[in-house]
């Protein structure tokens, strides 16, 4: 055992209770998110791999994570003897601290909506697929669905800001035209809505989280601790995958409220020793 692995490992967790598709990456930065970065306080290797382990992750897949997000500059290590602990670079903080605002504002309220569309008409030819795919990331995660191949809706029409700022980034001010108005009497809201954000599909994604959380009971404090950054991890996803539509433009009773209230209150309810727990084993030498 290397200087670095001073803790114990914890019970291997069930099929069910374990990432599955969900990256090393993915979970580290949810611990980072969560715990790291509201201290700011640096921590052990020992202690993200014990946690990791906890999370259903093998150590050389969690050494790995950690290496890349070191490459990709959120965190940076620092050396004290033998060991290493891993702080945040204030790249990886800004990034976080915007994430979180993001996940916990997320699901709450919904804006009232005049019937107003904004609409972006942006064009980027097939041969620059690194364009198009980094176009198609920032409008989707901005909110912006697509009905169509160059055809960018959103009922907020807000948000012409950040489009307009992801489009001038990009270079694509030549290639694109926007407008905003109310959908004439030609075709269908309902079917525009279903094409550009597949909401059967985020409804179905919405009842997987549920089955995995809601009625989820953790007992010991390293059980609160796990099943609360899988909480968080699963629905930090969630903002990039459902545009928040007005619910004149939503089915009935949508599933997406229903895990919002899920999320919140579970978050409030494991937070208190969910962090206690943190600390402990943050405390470790």
């Amino acid at each position: 055992m290397s200087a670095d692995d001073d803790l114990e490992p914890v019970p291997s967790l069930t099929r069910r209770q374990q990432t599955g598709a969900r990256s090393a990456r993915s979970l580290l930065l949810t611990v980072l998110g969560e715990y790291v970065r509201p201290g700011g306080v640096p921590v052990w290797t020992s202690t993200l791999l014990h946690v990791a382990a906890g999370l259903g992750l093998e150590e050389k897949t969690a050494r790995q994570a950690l290496n890349r997000m070191a490459l990709d500059g959120w965190i940076g290590t620092e050396r004290v003897g033998r060991r290493v602990r891993w702080a945040l670079t204030p790249h990886g903080t800004v990034l976080l601290t915007e994430g979180a605002e993001r996940i916990y504002s997320f699901g709450r309220d919904r804006e009232s909506w005049d019937g107003r569309w904004l609409v972006l008409l942006v064009s980027v030819p097939e041969t620059q697929r690194d364009l198009r795919h980094r176009l198609r990331n920032s409008l989707t995660w901005a909110g912006l669905g697509s009905p169509a191949p160059g055809v960018w809706v959103s009922p907020h029409t807000t948000r012409e800001a950040e489009a307009k700022q992801i489009v001038e980034e990009l270079g694509l001010q030549a290639e694109a035209i926007s407008f905003c108005g109310p959908f004439a009497g030609v075709g269908s809201e309902r079917s525009m809505v279903e094409q550009a954000w597949h909401t059967g599909e985020l409804a179905e994604a919405y009842e997987d989280f549920l089955l995995q959380f809601a009625g989820l009971s953790p007992q010991s404090p390293d059980e609160v601790l796990y099943a609360q950054i899988r909480l968080v991890d699963e629905w930090r996803r969630f903002p990039s995958l459902d545009p928040q539509l007005p619910p004149e433009l939503l089915p009935p009773q949508w599933i997406g409220l229903r895990a919002a209230s899920v999320f919140e209150d579970l978050h409030q309810r494991w937070n208190t020793a969910a962090r206690a727990r943190w600390s402990e084993l943050a405390a470790r030498e």
